[in-house]
């Protein structure tokens, strides 16, 4: 089997993909690249997720990349929107034609004297192999194929349907019926206001609550500058403006969780009224930014609350039941359809398997450098978003630093860079400091961080430009060619 060789592989075309394609072609234009995507179209997230109301939950001015300003009114986007955006900037630079649809990559093995990737793929005539300099994941941080759901007790005798949002049915018609969200995450507080124009009823369903915050779906000021300024001028200020004002607020949040507490609780009181149970509902048992915030476009969740078109529950569920679910407090819902918007199953680096001269490797045992690559592994990265921020502002500052690295490389004539630990021993660290479930049943299978730079996440964009940007490339970096010292001991976590 003839093995098609490229500089640059990259994993994904979604949002980090369809980015990292821009930056090699803009800051490394003498690299050859391809982009191995597993679906059949491009977008990721903004392709897979089909369900009622799906947006973003972050303003599209730092969802947005930095080269390709938006341009519409609404900052808080639709889904379709948003692929709309990603399929229009992949065809305006030409990135789509790089693109290999149902592409699937099982394995990528590393061999130091070539310097090289081999990378085993299933595609859509069987298997394929590609050899690269390096390899690039861009494939996101959630299981594909399945999203989460618990096993509830008795859900085959319930007589309606059972879906989850990851895999919404397109024949799914809730029009006038009983419906259940079982959630409090994002997606929860998104489909329980959508669903809620046309059902009979909709209960959003929550064994414990959220912090909800609602927001303007337009932002004034940036529509304002639009008018006044070119695009990308006004792109750029509005950008900047939101990136500080979300450092500040998360910040603040950590600094004085009990202010920020009471400031989010108190505005869900304005738009419900006194006599609304937010103390149940929408008071959380955590600090804000302990777990994501949800997002509420114009209060849409909170009309439909006052209109009397949904509900919130906050219960555990007992069983289901033929016509719906019994709770433990001894109240049962009524249900035609449930939506089981219980998360989603995080996976890292699509369960790919690598290894390095035959060597299996566990990123488990890893750490994490900069927040894009892995100790002891040489020329592999991957793109992983912010949690407290947009996920476009971390990709934008890792395909750049890739790009710099590949340049570095090719300068000093150099073919491998390998991120070794020296000096004194890290403390190991959870990857995410998040107490999310969806976050917390997985970081095992995830790198470790460590308690100093590289090898320390700081969810922080202004302190991630200047190191990404401007810091050098060699902090304990090992490049060679291509024959690396071995220091395996000190690249993992001791198990």
């Amino acid at each position: 089997m003839a093995l098609e060789h490229f500089d640059v592989v990259v994993v994904g075309a979604g949002i980090s993909g369809i980015g990292a394609g821009y930056h090699l072609q803009t800051l490394a234009p003498d690299r050859s690249y391809v982009i191995l995507e597993g679906r059949p179209q491009l977008g990721g997230t903004w392709d897979l997720f089909r369900y009622p109301g799906i947006r973003s939950d972050s303003d599209m001015y730092t969802l947005g990349y930095s080269f390709k300003p938006w341009t519409q009114a609404k900052a808080i986007a639709d889904g379709p929107s948003i692929l709309r955006y990603l399929q229009e900037t992949a065809r305006e630079h030409g990135i789509d034609r790089h693109i290999r649809y149902r592409s699937h990559v099982k394995a990528a093995s590393w061999s130091t004297p070539d310097a090289r990737w081999t990378v085993s793929v299933e595609g859509p005539d069987g298997p394929v192999r590609y050899t690269c300099n390096f390899l690039f994941m861009c494939s996101g941080y959630y299981n594909y194929a399945k999203g989460h759901t618990p096993d509830f007790a008795g859900a085959g005798d319930f007589a309606g349907r059972i879906v989850h949002p990851q895999h919404w049915p397109s024949d799914l018609d809730y029009t006038g019926k009983k419906v259940v969200v079982i959630g409090s995450g994002a997606t929860a507080v998104t489909l329980v206001p959508e669903m809620a124009k046309t059902a009979a009823h909709v209960t959003m369903l929550q064994r414990s609550p959220t912090y909800v915050v609602s927001r303007p779906s337009e932002d004034g000021v940036a529509n304002w500058l639009r008018a006044k300024l070119p695009a990308k001028t006004a792109y750029g200020i509005t950008r900047w403006k939101n990136v500080l004002w979300g450092m500040f607020f998360f910040r603040l949040a950590r600094r004085r969780p009990e202010k920020v507490k009471d400031r989010i609780i108190g505005m869900v009181r304005e738009h419900l009224g006194p006599d609304y149970d937010v103390a149940t509902h929408f008071t959380p048992r955590y600090n804000p930014w302990d777990q994501r915030l949800c997002l509420v476009p114009d209060a849409d969740l909170f009309d439909a609350l006052k209109a009397g078109s949904a509900e919130v529950v906050t219960d555990r569920i007992a069983r289901f039941t033929p016509g719906g679910i019994a709770l433990e407090s001894g109240k049962e819902i009524a249900a035609d359809v449930v939506v089981t918007a219980t998360g989603l199953e995080l996976q890292l680096l699509s369960d790919v398997a690598f290894d390095v001269d035959g060597a299996p490797v566990d990123l488990a045992k890893t750490y994490n450098y900069k927040g894009m690559m892995y100790s002891g592994v040489p020329n592999l990265a991957s793109s992983f978003g912010y949690t407290n921020a947009s996920w476009t502002l971390k990709a934008d500052l890792t395909c750049a630093y890739v790009c710099r690295l590949l340049n570095t490389m090719a300068k000093r004539g150099l073919r491998q860079a390998t991120p070794r630990i020296s000096g004194e021993d890290l403390q190991a660290e959870p990857f995410l400091d998040f107490s999310s479930g969806y976050v917390t049943r997985a970081m095992e299978k995830f790198p470790k961080q460590g308690d100093r730079k590289p090898w320390k996440l700081y969810q922080n964009y202004a302190k991630d430009l200047v190191t990404l940007k401007y810091g050098s490339v060699d902090t304990e970096m090992e490049f060679s060619n291509p024959a690396p010292k071995r220091v395996a001991s000190r690249d993992t976590v001791d198990a």
